[in-house]
This record gives structure tokens, sequence and C-alpha cells, in this order.
């Protein structure tokens, strides 16, 4: 498959491709355009040349043809939900899901930007008004990780295109084929020729260049907090804007009055979900000492019923890694516990045998008794491993949970809705769920505190972060003649 650039499929100017990889069979897929600067450059061009026109057009005509792409993601989710499962491993229930609830964010977007305004205060000052107005940021580089390609995308993607932005996007060298095959789905939808790009690369050197080239006027990033680092420094080059939507070390607090079954189920249905693999997953647990007990029970039953396999071939609850690096990142967070002297209730060991045999398979691991300074508990994992402690005082929890320089989300359990909302309202996260845990709202802002990220996605939030205010200032002769 080719890169999408100026409504056209087109190879790298290089000839140079990669291969793109099943991580449950480990056979190749397809192979991909290894991009260089030269093919930067010419789908920035498209970008910038679209940006004059489609910043014009009516928003009820962007806001048309983004619910034409939205149905289309609909009328083709088991297509795409399938090309999704194929390179990233995710069982086929939830890379469906996602292609829905993509096109979902896409209407949200939609209906948002139909309710922009512009501002005019009341001066009183005869012959002056001033005009707040806000305009579209410019050509937006949409650099996307591997675990939710299709929804990460969408958040940039959506909000950019509604605010009269055009879009070059980069997606992760493990999950191209989605992005490429959502492009193509917008030009059926109708959008102008260079509206929404696609360049595919290897390594950090290409999305660099796209950060760096004078054209561009923000840069919207999710990943790693180390990468969006280097992103925002680069970006200050040219004074892009930038949102980045970052690394998270999540934890729950788990009160001795919470109604611990709920709490578990709760914890390990989102701890466990895509196989560890998103940053605002319940990484470790504090649980109030009476509780522990019964809380590691019903954890453990609740993670006993998740199974593994080829989410194109069985109706399983996790599939693989999806690849060696994210792999081996669990299996030394889980070796550092051990050394610590944790114990491992569950999982622990990669699977063999059969079809586990050319994949990175890694079923649901619980930590318990886990050293407050071992590495899941300090660092971000990325994958089925959840590390427990107990506590005996809320103040040393709240501590515990905020003793991190991230700040994504965090989640309560306590029947005392005091208790809840005190804790909600001290923990340092953008979001904090309180008894259960739903998935986010496509209305509701959605980023991080700390090193977590800046700026916020979804809903009239992330509309607003792509565009720019102005202010005018009209001076006209109010005498009447």
């Amino acid at each position: 498959m080719n890169m999408f650039i100026d409504g056209r499929w087109v190879s790298a100017q290089s000839g140079a491709t990669f291969d793109v990889l099943d991580p449950a069979t480990g056979e190749t897929i397809d192979c991909v355009p290894d991009a260089g600067s030269a093919d930067v450059d010419a789908a920035i061009r498209s970008a910038e040349t679209t940006f004059q026109s489609w910043k014009a057009t009516p928003v009820a005509e962007r806001a048309r043809l983004q619910k034409a792409a939205a149905r289309l993601m609909r009328e083709n989710a088991n297509e795409l939900g399938r090309l999704l499962t194929r390179e990233l491993g995710r069982p086929l229930a939830g890379a469906i899901t996602e292609i829905q609830r993509s096109a979902e964010l896409l209407d949200v977007y939609a209906e948002e930007g139909l309710r922009l305004h512009a501002e005019m205060p009341l001066t009183g000052v005869a012959g002056e008004k001033i005009i707040i107005t806000r305009e579209p940021v410019g050509v937006v580089i949409a650099i996307t990780p591997f675990n939710y390609p299709v929804t990460l995308l969408c958040f940039k993607l959506g909000a950019a295109l509604m605010a009269g932005c055009t879009v070059v996007a980069k997606p992760a060298e493990d999950t191209p084929l989605s992005t490429l095959r959502l492009a193509e789905l917008f030009q059926t939808a109708g959008y102008p020729t260079g509206c929404f790009n696609v360049v595919t690369g290897r390594g950090p050197d290409v999305g660099m260049q796209m950060i760096e080239h004078p054209t561009p006027r923000k840069i919207a990033f999710t990943g790693g907090t180390r990468a969006g680092k280097a992103i925002a420094a680069a970006a200050a080059g040219t004074m892009k804007r930038v949102t980045l939507e970052l690394g998270g070390q999540c934890p729950a607090i788990v009160c001795a009055d919470a109604d611990i079954g709920a709490a578990a189920a709760a914890i390990a249905r989102h701890a466990f979900a895509n196989s560890g693999q998103f940053c605002y997953r319940v990484n470790r647990v504090y649980v109030e000492r009476p509780a522990y007990a019964a809380f590691l029970d019903a954890l453990a039953d609740k993670v006993s019923q998740l199974d593994i396999g080829n989410g194109l071939t069985s109706n399983c609850a996790l599939g693989p890694l999806v690849n060696e690096k994210i792999y081996r990142n669990s299996e030394r967070q889980i070796a550092d516990a051990r050394a610590r002297g944790a114990r491992v209730l569950s999982g622990g060991t990669r699977l063999m045998g059969g079809l586990y045999d050319n994949g990175w398979f890694l079923p649901p691991t619980i930590i318990a008794d886990a050293d407050p300074a071992s590495l899941v508990m300090t660092e971000e994992t990325f994958g089925p491993v959840l590390g427990v402690a107990a506590f005996d005082d809320r103040k040393e929890a709240l501590r515990l949970a905020n003793a991190t320089v991230y700040g994504l989300a965090a989640f309560v359990f306590s029947r005392n809705l005091a208790t809840g909302l005190t804790l909600a309202e001290r923990l340092e996260a953008g979001s904090v769920w309180v008894n259960d845990i739903q998935r986010s709202n496509q209305r509701a802002p959605f980023g991080g505190m700390k090193q977590s990220g800046i700026g916020r996605e979804k809903g009239r939030y992330g509309v607003e972060d792509y565009l720019e205010y102005k202010t005018i200032y009209l001076t006209y002769d109010a005498e009447l003649r």
C-alpha cells in the first residue's frame, strides 16, 4: 500500500519501503513507503495549497463532509476493523468498536463546529466596535501511536478539519494500514484534494522533518513523554502550537468501604483492555488494608476469566502485544517486582506453544505487595501488568498516587460520596473516575496534567485547540446624515 499525498497513492521518492507485520503470527501483511524529506515536503505543500480554500469553506459544508466520512466508517467498520486487528493484534470486536467510536467522535466534532461563534463586546462607545473572532491555525501535523491508531488520529483529524485546517498524518510504523484506508474513505466522502494526507515512515526522522518544516502551524501528537518533550522543543524553533497527549502511570485508590466486587471488575476490565496498551489504563492500585485480601481474590477471579489468543481467529479478550519492544518492557517490570519481593498472582510468563510461538503473548499479570519504588508502580507499562499494594492511611494513599511526574487519569472507589469526591478533587490528573470506569466521553475534554501533556482533545475543547483568536477594532462614522 502506498502513501496518500495530494489525493493520489504514491511511493516514496527514494523507492524505500518497510514491512508491516501481523503481531499474532509474525507474517508480513503488506509493505508501505519509507518516506524521506522530499515526500514530507510534497505532503505539506499539498496541505498548504488546499488550506487557502478550505479555510474559506462554509462550516456547514465541512460538517456535511465530516458526517459523510463518519457514515462511510460505519458502513466499512467490519472491513476496517479486520485490517486493524491484523496490524495491531487486538481482538476483532474491539477493533470494530474503535471504528464505530471514532465515527461517533467525528459526528460530535461536526456538531461542535456548527456551534462556533464570534463575539462583539458591548463597549457603548459610538463609532467603535470590537469583533473577537477565531481563525483556523493552518496546516496541522498529526503524529499518532500504534495502540488506537484510528481513534487517536480522529481526535486530531476531526477537530482540525472542522476548524478549517488541513492535515498531514504520520501513523506509527506498526499500524499504518488502517490510517491509509481511512484516507481513502475520506476521499470517497468528497473531501477536497490535500485536506488529508498520509506519510508513512520508520523511526523518528520523518516525524521530526514534519515538525521542523516551516509551513505547518500546529503539531498534534499522542505518544510517550520523552518523545513529546523532543517534539515540543523542536516545535518551539518556529513557534508552532502543540497539543501533546503523553504518557500515564495511572493510580486507583480502593477504600475499605468500596463495593469490592464492582471495583475489581472495573479495574480488571480497564487495566487489561487492549492487552494494557493504552495510556490511561489503571497501572497501579492502592487498596485499604482491611479490604486488601478480598480485593486481590476478587481481582484474580475476574482476571482468570480473560482468555488470550489470535484476535482474528478466536473470540478472545486479549491479543498479542504489538512487538518485542513493548513485550520486553512488561517482562522487565515483572522481573523487577519479583526481585523486590512482590508476589505474582497471575500470569507473569510469556505464553509459548502452538499459536503462541510466533507472537508476543503475555497473559494478564497481577503483582501483589508491590514495592512503591518498583518499576510497575513508577513507570508506564503499556502492557498487561498491574501492580497492587495495601495502604493504612488515606492521606498516604493520596500522596503515593500523586508521587509521579504523570497526571493523565486516576480512579477512586468508595461508597462514601464525600470521600470519593474529596480524593477525586485532590488527585493530580486530567480525568478522574469515581466508582466505575467508563469510556472517556466524546463531549468531555481529554488530556493530562504535569508531564502527561499539554492541551485537551474531544468535544468543543478539541475543536477550539485548532483555532487562533483574532481581535478586530472597527472605527466608523456614527453620525446620521
